[in-house]
């Protein structure tokens, strides 16, 4: 597949932010055409858990999306920041945003939002045995609902089409696979 890999010949930062960085990339195609400008957004890599209690329930977030204006039913999840162990990230973004502890925490997809225009991963993580610890531990602006719901309420949800985020649906839909939910 080397084959169809592009070279880049330089790159040039057009905006740099800490939570997206824009590049233009000028690159040459296998057969040498030259792409003057390739625009790439620069995000750092994520991790998001379809995350079960002790009574097999999924935890939930309900929380508002500024871009898409919208109030949107997600798992939880987060940036793994610089250095961290995609892991720790998971457990610590658990942590955070729902007060909950996890005795298990699996790795079971690695997926990429949209990687025509971005290289970051999002790491999709299946916790189990979720126990309330301590209360949420918000950024400053966040704010962030916890919800339970069974499994078959998960699996209606996404039916209707009451998740919004590409990349939560793609680990439920994962999550749901390795539990025997679905087939």
């Amino acid at each position: 597949m080397d084959e169809y890999k592009w070279k880049t010949l330089s790159t040039t930062y057009v905006h740099k932010g800490p939570w997206a960085t824009l590049r233009a990339d000028k690159c040459e195609m296998p057969d040498g055409t030259i792409v003057d400008e390739y625009y790439v957004l620069e995000y750092p890599n994520w991790a998001n858990a379809v995350a079960l209690t002790e009574d097999n329930k999924i935890i939930m977030i309900r929380q508002y999306r500024h871009a898409a204006g919208i109030v949107s039913l997600e798992i939880p999840g987060g940036v793994i920041e610089e250095g961290e162990d995609k892991e720790e990230g998971m457990r610590r973004e658990l942590l955070e945003e729902t007060g909950y502890a996890f005795n298990s925490v699996e790795l079971i997809s690695t997926v990429y939002a949209n990687p025509s225009t971005a290289g970051n991963v999002t790491y999709c993580y299946l916790a189990k045995g979720g126990k309330k610890v301590q209360e949420q531990s918000l950024d400053e602006h966040e704010r962030i609902e916890v919800m339970e719901y069974t499994i078959d309420e998960v699996k209606q949800l996404l039916a209707e089409n009451k998740i919004p985020q590409a990349l939560h649906c793609t680990g439920l839909f994962y999550a749901l696979m390795k539990l025997g939910a679905i087939s």
